[in-house]
């Protein structure tokens, strides 16, 4: 590649200013007049090159995506080398575009990456993290397409994994994005990746109620709802005497598209069973004793 003396340009630049403040008001219209003249055409050029090189790489990434679409390529691993795809391809033809305008225009941007390349590549440190932080998170495959997780707490649905960013949506519908650099390094809880999970419920009752029957009667409800399985066995004991309550665990398996609806179902049903067999539910509370003052510190 030809090497671009940047002194030789400056000087160039300089002498063309200083010609054209040595010109009169109709020499100087008639000077730009000709430049222009020579310099529309490029400019033409480069438009309808840009504006077919657009249509050109929508088409292509439109094709490839439904090409790797119908592959056996995991759906997130797609849409990440899509999106690779067309941001090299959007560089390309913008440098082909200004090459028609600035013959040396490959050659200058060269040397300027050379002169300002600490100042980009401190500028740019964030994006090139997080472009590596997907490349590692697409290698290691702690989760996929449509799974939900919590990404140090924040959970949702993976929708995408773009070039910087994951993007999850939440059950109430936000979409949120995660630098990728983040992710690389984030605790990740996938809820998905098995087809069964545990249901943990702790369940209070008052020091004067009866635990086995409220034992008895958790089981019941468990053993009465379809959605609870059989296998593993669902596990219901006594795990704790609280401060004002006795704790009793309720641990039940599920598919994972019937949890939510589960707990639901069950705490409604303890309230209901627990009411009708007179087993309260005691809220925290706190017990003040007052001893009176004796009358001689009156």
């Amino acid at each position: 590649m030809e090497n671009i003396d940047l002194d030789a340009s400056t000087e160039a630049v300089t002498e063309t200013l200083n010609t054209l403040a040595s010109m009169s008001g109709h020499e100087k219209w008639d000077y730009i007049s000709n430049a222009l003249a020579g310099f529309l055409p490029k400019l033409l050029a480069a438009a309808i090159l840009l504006l077919v090189g657009l249509i050109l790489v929508r088409l292509l990434i439109k094709f490839l995506s439904r090409l790797l679409g119908k592959s056996k390529l995991d759906p997130v691993l797609s849409g990440f080398l899509t999106s690779i795809l067309r941001a090299v391809l959007y560089i390309v033809l913008g440098v082909v575009a200004l090459s028609v305008l600035v013959p040396d225009a490959v050659g200058m941007l060269v040397a300027l990456l050379s002169v300002f390349g600490l100042a980009i590549s401190l500028a740019v440190k964030d994006s090139l993290a997080n472009l590596a932080g997907g490349f590692s998170v697409l290698l290691t495959g702690p989760f996929t397409l449509n799974d939900f997780v919590s990404i140090n707490g924040t959970e949702g649905v993976i929708q995408e994994i773009r070039l910087n960013y994951t993007v999850l949506k939440t059950y109430d519908n936000t979409i949120i994005h995660i630098p990728n650099g983040d992710v690389a390094k984030a605790q990740i809880v996938n809820y998905t990746c098995q087809h069964t999970r545990r249901l943990d419920l702790t369940v209070s009752i008052g020091y004067g109620d009866d635990f086995e029957q409220a034992e008895k009667i958790l089981a019941e409800i468990v053993a009465a709802h379809p959605a609870a399985l059989a296998e593993p066995a669902p596990f219901i004991r006594m795990i704790e005497h609280g401060d004002s309550a006795i704790h009793i665990a309720c641990r039940v398996w599920c598919d994972f598209d019937n949890f939510f609806s589960l707990k639901c179902d069950l705490l409604e049903e303890i309230k209901r069973r627990f009411d009708a067999a007179g087993i309260s539910i005691p809220y925290q509370q706190l017990d003040v004793h007052i001893n009176p003052v004796p009358a001689a510190h009156k």
